[in-house]
């Protein structure tokens, strides 16, 4: 899928919300050598797809690391501070941490929620990881409680919410090539209604729609 510069230029960033665990310790040992060494193949993509045509890749994206109970106010604070200044920078993905919260009234922002049944989750969990099929059920349950509570404490939010996202995927059967054409896609179609007044959007704006 071919991807206009022009079309997309004006965004600032895309935000992904994903169920794909990741092993803490590792992330923590690495931190930023993660960003570009273990990267979701689906951002690695998106990333691709955008670079020859787009100016959405320069420092290409924004990882955080899962949260910790341990993290204090300060901490918290300066991670918002930070996925803030990034999409006020523009051209970058951030994934996770609030980043569909705490961007929700920017126009010139991506929200994407990509999914995959907990079957699926568990396998891949087993394959990465070398877990047993039920340390990697408990370690996937206990990742989506921790999700459920850090949204719930920091936004007051549900991360399920689909109203928090323009695009949700599900890659139960969607191999991660399309994924990325409906993002790309949805980018494109977000930044041709940049400029369109608000009361003009939505289905209310449109013609009627007799059902």
């Amino acid at each position: 899928m071919n991807v206009n510069p022009q079309a997309i230029a004006a965004m600032r960033a895309i935000t992904v919300s994903r169920e794909l665990e990741v092993h803490e310790t590792e992330v923590e040992k690495h931190d930023e050598d993660y960003i570009e060494s273990d990267r979701l193949g689906i951002l690695d993509r998106i990333l691709e797809r955008l670079a020859p045509s787009a100016p959405m890749t320069g420092g290409g994206g924004v990882f955080i690391r899962p949260s910790s109970p341990g993290e204090t106010l300060p901490y918290q604070e300066t991670m918002r501070n930070i996925i803030t200044a990034a999409a006020t920078a523009g051209h970058v993905v951030i994934v996770g941490r609030g980043g569909q919260v705490l961007l929700a009234d920017k126009r010139d922002v991506l929200h994407v929620r990509v999914v995959a049944p907990l079957e699926q989750r568990v396998a891949y969990v087993v394959r990465r990881e070398g877990l047993d099929p039920e340390a990697a059920r408990r370690r996937v349950q206990a990742k989506d409680q921790a999700r459920t509570r850090y949204m719930q404490t920091q936004y007051q939010s549900q991360h399920e919410d689909s109203h928090l996202y323009d695009l949700v995927i599900d890659t139960a059967v969607l191999p991660l090539d399309n994924a990325v054409d409906l993002i790309c896609l949805a980018l494109k179609g977000k930044a041709s209604r940049l400029n369109v007044p608000l009361e003009q959007l939505g289905p209310a704006a449109g013609p009627p729609i007799f059902v």
